[in-house]
């Protein structure tokens, strides 16, 4: 199985992820997205194979996302996608796909809904 992985290798779930694709045999293309991210087109549908929103994706957490005011419920989702563009540190990860489907992987347990 191919599967293709938007990664940084500075996150545990994100490295746990990566350890069960590898250990389940999967042909697995790592893209570290902080390096090279996903244009907003990819994320849009990815985002949408996965049955999730940009807000759902959005890294709320991080200080970037406060201190743009991201979290306000009144952000569209059209500023979140501008906002990841711009910072990739945005998006929340794992971010896998699969022919099967594609999947935040928080907790990295769910990767195994698309192996």
């Amino acid at each position: 199985m191919k599967a293709t992985i938007y990664h940084n290798p500075m996150c545990g779930t994100s490295r746990k992820t990566l350890e069960i694709l590898h250990n389940e045999g999967a042909d697995v293309t790592v893209i570290e997205y902080l390096k090279a991210p996903p244009s907003r087109d990819e994320l849009k549908r990815l985002y949408q194979r996965a049955g999730i929103s940009p807000r759902e994706g959005l890294r709320a957490k991080e200080e970037l996302a406060e201190t743009l005011g991201l979290n306000r419920p009144d952000v569209s989702d059209d500023e979140i996608l501008d906002a990841m563009m711009g910072h990739p540190i945005l998006i929340q990860r794992p971010l896998v796909e699969t022919e099967k489907g594609a999947r935040l992987c928080r907790p990295q347990e769910e990767v195994r809904r698309i192996l």
